[in-house]
């Protein structure tokens, strides 16, 4: 297909403004509708997307892409106003600028290669776009992926990949050739191959459980020192049976105190709790401490990934996991839990269990704490271990090894108890995407310096060859060298 005929086809202002508000309104049902299935809206906005690449040129798909990516991010984020006023407007294009790098570098290719070939290119792109934007550059920021919305076994990156392949293939089939019938069923055969050859062998599927251990956490939003005790000895009265008790991130502000310690002594528990580990007067690690049933620390663990623009602490030096006496269980703490990168290393060390404390803060409103309790279902299907997750106002979860609920408590509902008993499986596993998306990535970044390279050079080409026709015309134009007549008497 020439590029002269793909321009015959390319979308108007209408027909991009339609697929605009279609992809909005289909992102925003998929991410802010509670009833069964909604997730399913979020092919709605990947149709979208993919529409919106046929544009004229790059630059519109750019900005087509940008103003969808912003009407998608706002309405879901507007929480970040109430974190940081004005500044939540940049935050928001922060956002939208990934999905008009998207759709402008899937625009170039199909402007380029033709659809024909471009459309294999289009689930790769994606895929390289929303793990760096979510893992890999400072402003990392994996909320409001499509693997959040969409719980399938392919690892949370692998679900756009195959969404976005699925999508591509079934609109292009006719290119190709294939008629509507053909397509589903050859998508059919990749799913079943998928589903029962390369997930048992690479996938994150899930294990048997093979150790019960019964937790229980009270959610609290800075809570005094002195009412610690008091509280979780109503939380022990409730769960006698429970093992190992957790209270959320920054629930102390500093180290753990004695009284804490001699309640552990006093009824031979474990205690998973939030501090702070000081360096300096002002300078500390968000830490997460384990007291033994003897009163002594014995493990800690400092947040990974400390969160941009708020006092959050340094980084952590290193990432352990602690070896209980029920097995490995990784602690994490927070937001750390959105980071692919650091929760599959827990689980490359062993970690059958992670235990999250967390804290969201109560005045940021309910669908911050509903999209932040996204994250632990779908972490936990990944791998086939299961989540503790203990937030400071809600909404605290307990989740299985599948990625279901088992427990959770209501937002902003201070001193509810969660309790659960978790089944720990023989091993946790990472699912097949970790190795897909950093390799997307790579392609991506090379397929956006050949079109830059192929611009530059066409470019170079064009304004030579206007030099080398401005040379020719001047030469053409140059009047001969006059020649003096022949004088009267000269030979």
């Amino acid at each position: 297909m020439t590029i002269a005929e793909l321009s015959a086809k390319t979308l108007d202002w209408k027909r991009s403004a339609f697929w605009l508000v279609l992809g909005t309104i289909c992102f925003q049902i998929a991410y802010g509708c509670r009833f069964t299935n909604a997730g399913l809206f979020i092919l709605g906005y990947v149709i979208s997307l993919v529409q919106l690449t046929n544009q004229p040129t790059v630059r519109r798909a750019f900005y087509w892409g940008l103003a969808t990516g912003f009407l998608c991010a706002a309405p879901q984020l507007f929480f970040f106003w109430k974190i940081f006023g004005i500044a939540a407007v940049v935050l928001w294009l922060v956002f939208a600028f990934w999905i008009g790098l998207f759709v402008a570098v899937s625009c170039g290719c199909l402007r380029r290669w033709g659809k024909v070939k471009a459309m294999w290119l289009l689930p790769i792109i994606w895929t390289g776009v929303e793990y760096f934007r979510s893992e890999l550059y400072y402003l990392r920021f994996s909320w409001l992926n499509i693997g959040y919305a969409c719980q399938f076994p392919f690892g949370m990156y692998g679900v756009g990949f195959f969404i976005f392949a699925l999508v591509v293939f079934l609109m292009y089939a006719r290119l190709i050739k294939i008629n509507f019938i053909e397509a589903i069923l050859i998508f059919a055969l990749i799913l079943w191959f998928a589903r029962l050859v390369l997930l048992p062998v690479l996938g994150g599927t899930y294990r048997p459980p093979v150790t019960p251990l019964a937790i229980t956490g009270i959610q609290m939003e800075f809570p005094s020192a002195g009412i610690l005790p008091r509280a979780l000895d109503k939380a022990f009265n409730q769960n006698t049976n429970a093992e190992v008790f957790v209270l959320s991130e920054y629930t102390l502000d500093g180290g753990v105190p004695d009284a804490l310690k001699d309640w552990c002594r006093r009824h031979s528990r474990y205690l998973v709790v939030g501090g702070k580990d000081w360096v300096t007067n002002d300078v500390y690690y968000n830490t997460a401490f384990v007291v033994g049933t003897n009163g002594d620390i014995v493990f800690k663990q400092a947040k990974q990934v400390p969160i941009q623009f708020f006092h959050d602490g340094l980084p952590a030096p290193e990432q352990k996991v602690w070896n209980s006496p029920w097995g490995k269980i990784g602690i994490c703490i927070c937001y750390d839990l959105s980071y692919t990168r650091v929760t599959d290393e827990l689980v490359r060390q062993g970690a059958k269990l992670l235990i999250v404390p967390t804290m969201d803060v109560s005045e940021w409103g309910r669908h911050q704490h509903d999209l932040h309790a996204r994250v632990a279902p779908v972490r936990a299907a990944e791998y086939g271990i299961p989540i503790f997750r203990l937030a400071s106002s809600g909404i605290s979860q307990a989740v299985n090894g599948q990625g279901d609920v088992l427990a959770q408590t209501a937002f902003d509902n201070p001193a509810e108890i969660l309790s659960a008993k978790c089944y720990l499986p023989g091993r946790g596993t990472l699912p097949l995407d970790r190795l897909l998306a950093p390799i997307c990535v790579v392609l991506t970044g090379i397929i956006m310096v050949l079109l830059l390279f192929l611009v530059l050079r066409e470019k170079f080409c064009a304004r030579k060859a206007v030099c080398e026709k401005r040379a020719g015309d001047n030469e053409e134009n140059r009047s001969p060298a006059a020649k003096s007549p022949d004088k009267p008497g000269e030979f």
